[in-house]
């Protein structure tokens, strides 16, 4: 199948496709008129890029996830550990954005929002608590 078909099936936009072909992720064979030809590999390989790409993992580990997955030697803790790391660092700034919607909150209650040059929340941000 061509590229816009390989798009339409995998979920993808062609120029992801393309991008992935680009550094490595994906080989198309490519016809005698140089157009890709995606084969069914391709798309379940295109499928696993973008479901891995949705949780949240960078290129250079969906490099590694591929490679595990191609793998028949793999040991599945090596794959845990990866997803493992992927979580922690997930929660660590989970709990980061927590506690900047906290104070961002705390910037909201302080501040009056009138017509008033005064600004607390600009106080705040200038190191100029309760001035």
């Amino acid at each position: 199948m061509n590229i816009s078909q390989a798009a339409q099936h995998s979920g993808l936009s062609s120029k992801a496709l393309r991008h992935y072909e680009s550094i490595g992720l994906v080989s198309p064979a490519r016809k005698a008129n140089g157009y890709r030809h995606y084969t069914e590999d391709n798309l379940e390989t295109l499928r696993f890029i973008q479901r891995a790409r949705a949780c949240g993992f960078s290129i250079e580990e969906v490099r590694t996830l591929l490679g595990l997955k191609g793998n028949p030697e793999r040991h599945s803790r090596e794959t845990k550990q990866l997803v493992h790391e992927k979580l922690s660092m997930l929660e660590t700034q989970l709990r980061d954005m927590l506690a900047m919607r906290e104070t961002l909150h705390s910037f909201i209650d302080s501040c009056a929002g009138d017509d008033s040059p005064d600004c607390a929340i600009l106080q705040q941000l200038s190191g100029q608590f309760g001035k």
